[in-house]
């Protein structure tokens, strides 16, 4: 088996109406704690994946799209306008893709390695003992 075939993960919405593959071979994955996340999420923090635009491919289905007009760094939020579920965050800072870990087929294997935007979270936000936190959005030096 390939190392390319060996990550490519299945995944789509909760309805079926949107179906992905996407290639989980990037370094970055962990949760985010941001407000916003908090309000997609319903509380809690996303648990997510950097991708590559390259290594993302949409097969069944085109999502809905949303922009918020206010942050001082846009994202496009991509997600299911049948049933709401929430795929991909788009940042205007960057170039890989935000996927979301809980619209994987097969999610057990994820592993966070880092909290974000930690200064946001909630008292009853918990993370792993010894898992690297951040205030904000790490960035590369």
């Amino acid at each position: 088996m390939s190392e390319t075939t060996k990550n490519l993960a299945a995944g789509g919405c909760y309805c079926g109406a949107l179906r992905y593959t996407a290639q989980l071979d990037g370094p970055v994955a962990g949760q985010c704690h941001c407000r916003a996340c908090q309000h997609i999420a319903g509380g809690g923090p996303q648990y997510f994946h950097l991708v590559s635009p390259t290594g993302f491919q949409w097969h069944r289905g085109q999502p809905a799209q949303f922009r918020h007009p206010l942050p001082d760094t846009p994202v496009t939020r991509s997600f299911c306008g049948t049933c709401g579920t929430h795929i991909l965050t788009q940042r205007s800072d960057q170039t890989a893709l935000v996927l979301k870990v809980g619209t994987l087929d097969d999610p057990s294997g994820f592993v966070p390695r880092v909290a974000i935007c930690f200064d946001e979270a909630q008292p009853f936000h918990t993370i792993a003992d010894g898992l690297p936190t951040f205030d904000g959005i790490p960035r590369a030096k």
